[in-house]
């Protein structure tokens, strides 16, 4: 049902946090390869991939609230190619991955700190905003939202703000907590082997995700 500018904040600051869950808690590609990340680096890196993640899915909830449902129908006709796009990117990461992966097992270890080195907080924090914002799935959440009323409208400016800084942190909220699940296996899993085993791990689902996300268009 719409949330109307009369509505007491206490709505849209709900709908913001029920939008911002939704998004964010079924676990994809995207949140398989924050959470490998995040084990093969550190828990800073992984924080600064969740913040990219939930910056996308705030601004998508932007979007959403001020845009109105003609959002939706811009969106449409561009579908395909953004299943396409970000398939083909997943695909690529998985295959950047896997590849890094390997060639930093068979490196003697005097030589492992060279090959693959990890990303920077602001690489992976740009890295996954981008990933996530070609990410169709977020696309036609938000899409649904604007077409059901559940995002709000008209004119009511601090509404929209409430909503949108709501989806944003319940968004921040569960994407933290998947990239402290990969710190806490990054720990576990310190050996070469186990290193291996995670990224590859990581990069076969993230393929079949993608594969997947083409097949289903």
């Amino acid at each position: 049902m719409e949330v109307h500018a009369a509505a007491p904040m206490s709505g849209h600051l709900v709908a913001g946090l029920v939008a911002g869950y939704g998004i964010a808690m079924p676990v994809g590609a995207v949140a398989t390869y924050l959470v490998g990340l995040t084990a093969r680096t550190s828990l800073r890196v992984g924080a600064c991939a969740a913040l990219g993640v939930a910056t996308a899915d705030g601004l998508y909830a932007l979007v959403a609230t001020v845009a109105g449902a003609a959002a939706a129908h811009a969106v449409e006709p561009v579908m395909g190619p953004l299943r396409w796009v970000s398939a083909s990117v997943l695909i690529a990461i998985a295959v950047r991955a896997a590849v890094a992966a390997v060639r930093r097992h068979r490196a003697p270890d005097t030589a492992a700190p060279r090959v693959g080195s990890p990303p920077s907080p602001a690489r992976a924090y740009t890295t996954f905003l981008g990933i996530t914002l070609l990410n169709p799935t977020t696309v036609v959440y938000f899409a649904a939202l604007v077409v059901g009323g559940r995002s709000g409208s008209g004119a009511d400016h601090l509404g929209q703000a409430v909503f949108t800084l709501a989806a944003f942190a319940a968004s921040a909220s569960w994407q933290l907590l998947l990239a402290g699940g990969g710190a806490l296996l990054g720990r576990a899993l310190t050996g070469r082997r186990g290193r291996l085993v995670t990224t590859l791990t990581s990069s076969a689902v993230i393929t079949g995700l993608a594969v997947h996300l083409l097949a289903a268009s």
